[in-house]
């Protein structure tokens, strides 16, 4: 009878893990599995514990901006020598957003992380759109595939993909990657990994840099 009983459970094991498999091979096969870890990603943003610490760079800003010319000079000037290819095939620059605060996010499809952040991103771009210049930076091989995710989703995102080799301090070896430059053209902020953006104390910041 207890071999009947484990053969059984055996069989049901193996069943489940047969289940568990056709349903990865699946998601792999049609590109969702990014989607999928991306959407469990999001408790994690929830707790607030991948976002920056933008008090402490605001704390260090203001006492900088408080201090003589030669603490000024702390300040690091970001370098917007970048052309960019925007959704419509134009070529841009990041110079052109010069005078205003600036979110630069690096991110592709195939990024979990990425994925994960969107809807954060989308919600504050909802809400600061007019004041802020978004520039959604897509490292997808293929430029179609992220304009495609952006419509699919319905965030109607600033996307472009880069037309130049990125400045030296741009650069970044990691997905997602987000800049924030002040409307001084000063680098306000690097955070490399998700982050949720439409955290009130990220849009306060982001006012503090107008």
């Amino acid at each position: 009878m207890n071999t009947k009983n484990e053969n059984k459970n055996n069989k049901k094991t193996w069943i489940q893990y047969g289940i568990f498999a056709i349903v990865a091979i699946t998601l792999y096969a049609t590109g969702l599995h990014t989607e999928v870890i991306g959407f469990a990603q999001r408790g994690l943003l929830a707790t607030g514990l991948m976002n920056p610490d933008v008090e402490e760079i605001a704390q260090v800003r203001n006492y900088e901006n408080n201090e003589d010319k030669a603490s000024m000079a702390n300040l690091t000037k970001a370098d917007l020598n970048l052309k960019l290819i925007d959704a419509e095939g134009k070529t841009r620059s990041l110079e052109e957003f010069k005078g205003k605060v600036i979110f630069l996010n690096f991110w592709a499809t195939w990024c979990p992380p990425c994925i994960a952040e969107m809807p954060s991103i989308d919600k504050l771009h909802e809400e600061m759109g007019d004041e802020i210049a978004f520039v959604m930076l897509s490292f997808d091989d293929d430029f179609e595939k992220a304009k495609a995710f952006d419509k699919r989703k319905g965030y109607d995102l600033p996307i472009y993909a880069p037309a130049s080799n990125l400045p030296t301090m741009l650069q970044s070896s990691a997905l997602p990657t987000t800049y924030v430059i002040d409307a001084d053209g000063n680098l306000a902020l690097t955070h490399t990994g998700m982050a949720d953006y439409s955290d009130p104390e990220f849009k306060e910041f982001l006012n503090t840099l107008e």
